[in-house]
């Protein structure tokens, strides 16, 4: 078999002289889209937020922030799929180090999570047979964004003390672009400190930050008069006392329970997830 080499969304070369066997997860998303691809007994190794039943009998290593290197090491991986954002940079290193092959990937786009899903599928050696050929013909087939300007706009909360939100630079932000629905909040960048960030304190430069998740107050989500509130079952399990605080701040706008998977979750998900996202929004 051709020697596989591509590059992971950190822009580290990876060179694999045949399909890896023994493979350990450490997203939800990617451990559901190995299975998806028909490639779940590969799995050695997944974190405990891995849902899929299939997965139900791989050993846990940990959570995705406290990924257990030594399990991990111990299971003897040919490959190990990581997550820029739900992993920790110190975990990922530490297991690199031990000389395991560490793929790492930050889907910032729809397309860019069905790019991962062929790229998986490549390196596992299974794109060219069913069911991860029309998995990912499907996912490649999946609509454009279709928010407008004039569409509905979109707060969507994602944490608590202080308010959270997204910007358009993630990928929770594009699928609800392909959902129909803009993000209220598109345009605004994290500031820091916190106090900056709330309108409370002048900011300082941000070089080398994340400023794509930004703190935000209820007066603020107020001024931007949002049409819906999207409230994901994840990262954050808000309560009913949540809703109704909402609710209160936001009296015109449309509250909508959903998945946070269907939001935030790319790869194989994304494929069923976007319509019924589509249709939950519309409703």
């Amino acid at each position: 078999m051709p020697m596989t080499t591509l590059r992971d969304d950190l822009g580290r070369q990876l060179v694999f002289a045949q399909p890896p066997r023994r493979v350990v997860s450490l997203v939800p998303s990617d451990t559901y889209s190995v299975i998806a691809l028909g490639a779940g007994e590969r799995l050695v190794g997944r974190t405990t937020y891995c849902e899929s039943p299939e997965a139900a009998a791989v050993p846990a290593v940990g959570g995705t922030k406290d990924v257990d290197v030594e399990a991990v090491v111990a299971l003897a991986p040919e490959l190990v799929i990581a997550n820029q954002e739900e992993n920790t940079r110190q975990a990922l290193e530490a297991i690199a180090a031990r000389g395991v092959k560490v793929l790492v990937s930050l889907p910032r786009r729809v397309p860019d999570g069905s790019a991962h899903l062929a790229r998986l599928a490549r390196i596992l050696g299974v794109g060219e047979r069913d069911p991860a050929r029309t998995l990912i013909r499907r996912a490649y087939a999946l609509p454009p964004a279709s928010a407008a300007e004039t569409g509905p706009r979109a707060f969507v909360p994602i944490w608590k003390d202080p308010w959270m939100t997204l910007n358009a630079d993630t990928f929770g932000s594009d699928v609800l672009a392909h959902a129909g629905v803009a993000n209220a909040f598109g345009d605004r960048q994290r500031l820091y400190p916190l106090a900056a960030d709330l309108g409370k304190g002048p900011a300082i430069e941000a070089t080398g930050r994340d400023v794509r998740y930004p703190r935000v107050t209820l007066d603020e989500v107020r001024a931007r008069s949002p049409e819906l509130v999207v409230l994901p079952s994840e990262p954050y399990a808000f309560t009913a006392g949540d809703e109704a605080e909402l609710r209160a701040a936001l009296p015109g706008a449309r509250i909508v329970r959903v998945d946070g998977k269907d939001l935030f979750w790319y790869g194989a998900w994304t494929v069923d997830a976007l319509a019924r996202l589509a249709a939950e929004l519309a409703a």
